[in-house]
């Protein structure tokens, strides 16, 4: 019973990590102003992320986030591929969606992807090597400093490799902009990811005991 109860709970978090991770990628072309400051929409899911890997990690260690973290990259490409040739193919005249339109929205340039992908593998494997770091220093206590710790460092270098090569090295923002842009974001992601710290102490806490129960 405990094996089947913690595959359910594998797959659950898994469905919560690949859905949150691909919905960021579709609509993270959409620029917001959070005071004053201009962000990514997609900043939205990916605090989720971060709390679905650090449950992952705790319970089903570093293997199983580096396969889910593969295999969502490669459903991030699979999305890209299907939005790809769905641009290609022209829309009726009565389509409520107009081609310009879904182009408009989904068209997002080459840079752009692959610079979101590298910086998801990228970040991902960090994360998880780090939390398993904090963690073998400070067993099953303090897991708010794992879970945050791994997040500063691991959230600093997605911001910058996703700018870098999706608006720096294409040419399309100066380097002032690339800095201010990277600092701006990580700093939202990182107060986003400590105020859901709480949520990672409630996912520890119903997953510790259902996997107890009959144990």
């Amino acid at each position: 019973m405990i094996h089947s109860k913690k595959n359910f709970i594998f797959l659950l978090l898994a469905g919560i990590f690949i859905t949150n991770a691909i919905t960021a990628e579709l609509i993270g072309g959409k620029l917001i102003q959070v005071y004053g400051f201009t962000l990514s929409l997609g900043i939205l899911p990916w605090p989720i992320v971060f709390v679905t890997t650090d449950l992952i990690n705790e319970y089903f260690g570093q293997k199983g986030v580096r396969r889910l973290t593969f295999l969502t990259a490669g459903l991030i490409c699979y999305s890209f591929i299907i939005l790809y040739l769905g641009m290609k193919i022209p829309a009726v005249d009565f389509s409520p969606v107009k081609d310009e339109q879904f182009i408009a929205v989904f068209g997002q340039s080459m840079w752009i992807i692959v610079g979101s992908i590298i910086a998801f593998i990228v970040s991902q494997l960090l994360d998880v090597f780090l939390f398993s770091q904090f963690k073998k220093q400070t067993g099953d206590k303090h897991i708010w400093l794992r879970a945050t710790g791994s997040t500063v460092i691991s959230q600093l270098i997605d911001s910058f490799i996703v700018l870098g090569i999706a608006f720096y090295l294409p040419g399309k923002i100066s380097l002032e902009q690339y800095f201010t842009m990277g600092i701006t974001g990580y700093i939202a992601k990182l107060c986003i990811a400590v105020g859901l710290t709480p949520l990672v102490y409630l996912g520890h806490y119903l997953i510790g005991k259902q996997l107890t129960i009959d144990n």
